[in-house]
């Protein structure tokens, strides 16, 4: 997870860029960051769908296959 004082500076730069503009190392740090806070993102997704188990009416597991796979890959690399 990202820390307080990471989001706060990006929000800081956010509104710095649109307000008086960023120097050239601020333009760098900010890029950094959003691809810190995106490269996260993706990963507590990826997190929260192998959790995922899809059910239909009847109760069937109907989880997609590609999803099936990749939670399986998952598991054999940590068991690793």
């Amino acid at each position: 997870m990202i820390s307080k004082e990471k989001l706060n500076r990006i929000n800081q730069l956010s509104k710095k860029s649109k307000t008086e503009g960023l120097t050239k190392e601020e333009t760098i740090e900010q890029q950094k960051l959003r691809e810190e806070y995106i490269k996260n993102f993706r990963k507590q997704f990826k997190d929260t769908l192998h959790n995922v188990t899809v059910v239909d009416a009847k109760g069937n597991d109907v989880t997609p296959e590609k999803l099936r796979a990749s939670k399986k890959q998952r598991n054999n690399s940590r068991l690793h």
